[in-house]
């Protein structure tokens, strides 16, 4: 199966990733919600994340700090607005500590796709502002498509 990557920056407030899996659906979403899953692949090459709290549910909150390969940490929190097992996850994403300021609304779409799982990562910014400055100072877009590629390896690896 070919590898599908797709950036999309054609609206000025969001940031759209899509990959295709090459895994089933249900695989893909274990690779995301089981306890333990996630942190092996979180965030863009070279980073490492530890979860201080994770309630992966409707109403449920994530609270994690990505550790950057240069010794910077990261702290964030996800506020689980809407989560239907093997189809979608809406959150709101912040920053904590010296990245408070930092927000948008994420969701996250799996679908059957060629058999495989086409994942979209849509992120949604208040203002055009804060799009373009997770670009350019925290490089987003290429730590978004790192991310997939991570998911991919492990939901890969699951599936064999």
């Amino acid at each position: 199966m070919p590898s599908i990557v797709r950036e999309d920056l054609q609206s000025d407030r969001e940031i759209v990733i899509e990959r295709l899996i090459a895994a089933p659906r249900h695989v893909v979403w274990k690779a995301w919600a089981e306890p333990g899953n996630i942190e092996q692949w979180w965030g863009p090459d070279g980073f490492t994340t530890t979860t201080h709290q994770r309630d992966f549910r409707s109403g449920g909150i994530w609270r994690f700090t990505m550790h950057g390969p240069d010794g910077r940490d990261y702290e964030n929190r996800i506020d689980y607005l809407e989560v239907v097992e093997n189809e979608r996850i809406v959150d709101d994403h912040g920053g904590e500590g010296e990245t408070a300021h930092i927000r948008f609304r994420a969701e996250i779409t799996f679908e059957d796709h060629d058999g495989g799982t086409l994942v979209t990562m849509r992120s949604v910014f208040p203002t055009v502002e804060m799009r373009d400055l997770v670009i350019r100072e925290h490089g987003a877009v290429e730590g978004g498509k790192q991310t997939l590629a991570r998911l991919a390896a492990m939901a890969e690896k699951l599936a064999a």
